[in-house]
């Protein structure tokens, strides 16, 4: 498959099976999160992965959406801020825009395995930090629930055109 074929067969999936992940699968997704790029490599990131029943119900619970409960796993991405890169000029904490990539490698690994995932930005990050029982160093950035499509129709992407994005 191509680069541009696996960008576009990769959608926001808001319905899962009710199907395990494999292990060999989230090793693979997250051996191309490890390898992401970062502003001067300084990789301020952490990662959790949330299996466990009721840990998994618990964390939900900082996105009660219905569609999500179907979500057989799900990875918290989390900034350090204390680690992350500050641009001289400005200040500018880049610790975001790292964790914005590698959340990115994650979606694409994990649609190249057969996998669906979705970007939460809007959750509970409060409610996110006691679940997780975060240090203060660590930001709750992104909620990724991975999963088997409950449905394998590609939904089509309204995206603007070419000239649209452009300058």
């Amino acid at each position: 498959m191509s680069f541009l074929d696996l960008v576009k067969s990769r959608y926001s999936v808001r319905n899962y099976a009710l199907r395990a992940v494999e292990q060999e699968k989230l090793d693979y997704v997250m051996e191309c999160v490890r390898l992401s790029p970062s502003a001067v490599n300084f990789q301020p990131w952490k990662f959790a992965i949330v299996q466990e029943k009721e840990q998994l119900e618990a964390l939900k619970t900082a996105y009660p959406r219905e569609w999500i409960q179907s979500a057989p796993c799900m990875i918290v991405a989390c900034a350090d801020h204390e680690v992350s890169w500050h641009r001289k000029a400005d200040g500018k904490d880049h610790a975001d825009i790292d964790v914005a990539i590698a959340v990115e490698h994650l979606c694409l690994a994990a649609a190249e395995q057969g996998l669906g995932t979705c970007w939460v930005c809007n959750f509970d990050v409060d409610r996110c930090r006691e679940v997780m029982h975060l240090p203060a160093n660590l930001e709750p950035v992104v909620l990724i629930p991975l999963g088997y499509p409950a449905d394998e129709t590609v939904p089509e992407k309204k995206r603007k055109t070419l000239p649209e994005i452009l300058l």
